[in-house]
């Protein structure tokens, strides 16, 4: 069995959908987790495979299971800046607003690193502003803090 998860993460961070079918086929554990707690899901997200993270929400993979340190595949998209990808994960239920381990969301993660086209996604879909994470930053105060001028403005706007 052990060689089959091998095979599910390799084939998700790849995006090699006929091995991810055949194992779909075999009925393997989708949410299965790597040593850092890795999904497929986030690992296909991560490395920006659109249609395996497709094919894995079709068959049922959790949306929204998060890593070892809270992180989502949302979180991952926005971090990456895959507005495909963030737009897959909202249209399949992933939670907007969910924190990571240091309390940090998806829109702290592009406001943060310059992913403004997410920023204005995740505002369009109902972001919440307000959320702070463990040092009391919002996504403004991050977006202030790495000079991200769009993000604000798109920020202070909603």
């Amino acid at each position: 069995m052990e060689l089959a998860k091998e095979m599910l993460m390799h084939a998700a961070r790849i995006g090699n959908i006929e091995v991810l079918r055949e194992l779909i086929a075999r009925k393997v554990d989708l949410d299965q987790r790597d040593p850092k707690g890795y999904t497929p899901l986030i690992l296909a997200c991560y490395h920006h495979q659109l249609a395996a993270a497709k094919l894995l929400l079709d068959h049922g993979a959790n949306v929204n299971a998060a890593d070892d340190g809270g992180n989502t595949a949302l979180m991952g998209a926005a971090f990456k800046g895959y507005a495909d990808i963030t737009e897959l994960l909202l249209n399949n239920g992933a939670v907007l607003d969910q924190q990571h381990g240091n309390g940090g969301t998806a829109l702290m993660f592009a406001s943060m690193f310059g992913r403004n086209e997410i920023v204005n996604l995740l505002l369009l879909n109902g972001a919440n502003t307000d959320i702070c994470d463990i040092r009391g930053q919002r996504a403004a105060d991050l977006a202030v803090q790495q000079g991200n001028i769009e993000a604000i403005e798109l920020l202070q706007s909603r």
